[in-house]
């Protein structure tokens, strides 16, 4: 319904006769958001009838007992890398707004009709990958070299690569990485060594590239350059702080007519706030609130410790990427190109977001303390 409603547009000044699609119920039905819709319930439907306990548990047995762990570890970050170089391939990498994000696979008579975000696909991957990995090597996390290093060798590898066209998706996949290494067993000061390191990695991503330093420059005074670098965020504020109370009603916002840029993906926030106001931006912030809080009482309840770890991923990703997304649309953060989930106009990121919290409700719906051994030695709840 948002997407639909940041997506209105007008007829050009210059050429008032010019026709320009009404928006009516079937618009909407037969919209693209609409069928990527139907695709994310679909996909959740799949996650949640998943035998996701014996695929997953058996996963992780078979990992202990068959000591290729680190083997496994490596291949599966090259599969994971080799899925993000995608985009640099010609004939399928589709260029958007100068950022090499999106591959375009052709179907024959239409053309390049689906897109795929390679960069999602890696993130929601990726949490599977360590979740497996701190369950298999759980007795031996807290050792450095045996446990932490070779996990920490493959964030760095994927979040790194990923950084060099997608800054903040790199660094949401380090961080739920670390903490699901942490609720796995890790100690805090084997991370508190590499804090230099990684600051010092994320200021260099920021200095070698000149749009990410104008960002910062933006963030900090918006209004030193309102017509260049701080124009979207100042515009993103003005819609936000337009809306009031109750909004300007469903529809009615102003910001989506050819000023806010990005409104019906990155900053689809604002026109929430717009239109429906504080209590529209209220109810949104609660639901993400209530999801998260109910992912962490299924955490809780779970008792195997890669279910545990792959509940703590999920909630972490969704919570974490909802928090970065509306600190930069309100301006407390740089802007960065991070998708508010579920809302976000986007195919890949939906349908993989609701697939995943489809595996949450699989893993609710089959949980069974007697048949999953006692969690020895997993610290999530402590986390």
């Amino acid at each position: 319904m948002m997407v639909n409603s940041a997506g209105m547009s007008v007829a050009p000044v210059d050429s008032p006769d010019q026709l320009v699609p009404a928006v009516t119920a079937e618009s909407i039905i037969m919209s693209r958001s609409t069928l990527y819709m139907g695709l994310a319930i679909a996909g959740m439907w799949l996650g949640a009838m998943l035998p996701v306990r014996r695929l997953v548990v058996a996963a992780a047995e078979a990992g202990k007992q068959s000591g290729q762990t680190l083997h496994v570890l490596t291949l599966a970050t090259l599969v994971v890398i080799f899925t993000c170089a995608l985009v640099y391939i010609p004939g399928i990498s589709r260029e958007v707004n100068g950022a090499n994000r999106w591959i375009g696979l052709p179907i024959p008579g239409i053309g390049d009709a689906l897109s795929v975000q390679p960069s999602e696909i890696a993130k929601w991957a990726f949490v599977g990958i360590i979740a497996w990995y701190g369950a298999s090597r759980i007795k031996v996390i807290h050792e450095f070299w045996r446990g932490l290093c070779p996990a920490l060798i493959a964030i760095a590898a994927v979040s790194g690569f990923i950084v060099l066209e997608d800054l903040g998706t790199g660094v949401l996949i380090a961080a739920v990485a670390c903490l699901l290494l942490l609720g796995a067993g890790a100690r805090v000061w084997q991370f508190a060594m590499f804090v230099p390191v990684g600051l010092l990695a994320l200021a260099g991503a920021i200095l070698t590239s000149e749009y990410r330093v104008k960002r910062v420059m933006a963030f900090m005074d918006p209004y030193a350059d309102p017509q260049g670098i701080g124009y979207h965020t100042i515009q993103s504020l003005v819609a936000v702080a337009g809306g009031k109370g109750f909004g300007r009603g469903l529809g009615h916002g102003l910001q989506k007519f050819g000023y806010l840029p990005e409104d019906r993906t990155d900053f689809l926030f604002a026109i929430i706030c717009e239109e429906l106001g504080i209590a529209g931006a209220a109810v949104v912030m609660t639901l993400f609130i209530a999801m998260v809080w109910a992912g962490f009482l299924i955490m809780r309840r779970e008792v195997h410790p890669i279910l545990r770890l792959l509940t703590l991923g999920i909630i972490a990703t969704v919570g974490l990427q909802a928090a970065m997304n509306l600190a930069v649309v309100t301006g407390m953060a740089p802007t960065k190109g991070i998708a508010l989930p579920l809302l976000s106009s986007g195919g890949t990121g939906w349908i993989l977001t609701a697939f995943s919290m489809g595996l949450l409700i699989a893993i609710d719906r089959s949980h069974a303390a007697e048949e999953s051994p006692a969690a020895d030695g997993l610290q999530v709840a402590s986390v």
